[in-house]
């Protein structure tokens, strides 16, 4: 029977994860000792966000909670460390995609330690409470679904099997087979059919989590880059885009599902959960 093998807190955008035996879910996403999934970010002076797919040197950046307080680390420099009350220097506005939305600034001496680790000039900030971002209309059918930094939706899921699939074929064309953290899901399922979740309603876990498909991912250049290295090298969507183009998205080259709650909203859900994917017919 297909479980929950992984789940995966990005506390900053673009930045390494945390994989985590149990997590609540929040509206927007993860949450865990009060840390919230991509409520942090770095962007430039002038407020654009930053990732891997210009940085890939973001992936070194490892993150760590203890007791509601982000720890961050870089090699070779202190540990860097961002508590729920920490001061705010100012708010500023601040822009994902297509979407501009206040933030608060952590202020310059977090912003050099940052800007220090990563050889250019960047700040950190953090969604501000007031902050209105929601997922597209178009694919959740629901207004209001909010999400904070990440790219579009509160919740990523891909399955081990799929990446298997995906991983066979880049080892018979001579590639290293790479691990599912090349593709940043927050939950990770084992034991289903390969695309599967291609093909799913809802996602119904044993201990009363339910969350709903909205939208396949489209995938970018990201997961080229190593996220222990943070060195990029060849890319497996290369290879994904000789069997993955997705109607439902223009043609695009789809891996992983994104999902919205359901049913269980501040529940705990713990890694080993049982898995009922309901298929949409």
């Amino acid at each position: 029977m297909p479980y929950l093998s992984e789940l995966n807190l990005y506390p900053i955008k673009s930045c390494a994860g945390i994989s985590l035996s149990s997590a609540v879910i929040g509206e927007s996403g993860l949450e865990y000792q009060g840390v919230r999934d991509r409520e942090w970010m770095l962007v430039t002076p002038d407020g654009q966000f930053l990732t891997q797919r210009s940085q890939p040197q973001m992936a070194r950046l490892r993150t760590q909670i203890e007791d509601g307080v982000l720890r961050v680390s870089w090699s070779g420099q202190p540990d860097v460390l961002l508590p729920p009350d920490i001061v705010w220097q100012r708010e500023l506005a601040v822009t994902v995609w297509d979407d501009t939305l206040p933030a608060l600034d952590a202020g310059d001496t977090i912003a050099a330690w940052f800007s220090a680790a990563l050889g250019l000039d960047c700040r950190l900030v953090k969604v501000a409470p007031h902050a209105q971002r929601t997922a597209s209309l178009k694919w959740t059918g629901e207004p209001g679904v909010r999400t904070l930094f990440a790219d579009g939706y509160p919740f990523l899921l891909a399955a081990q099997s799929s990446l298997d699939d995906l991983n066979q074929r880049a080892v018979a064309q001579g590639h290293a087979a790479v691990p599912i953290n090349r593709f940043r899901p927050n939950l990770v399922i084992a034991d289903s059919p390969a695309f599967e979740e291609d093909y799913a309603a809802h996602f119904v876990f044993s201990d009363g989590v339910e969350l709903r498909a909205v939208k396949p991912c489209t995938r970018c250049p990201m997961p080229a880059v190593d996220q222990a290295s943070g060195v990029a090298g060849w890319n497996p969507v290369d290879i994904l885009q000789s069997y993955r183009s997705n109607p439902k998205v223009d043609g695009e080259t789809t891996f992983g599902v994104n999902l919205v709650v359901a049913q269980g909203l501040g529940k705990t859900l713990q890694v080993g959960a049982l898995l009922d994917i309901e298929i949409a017919f």
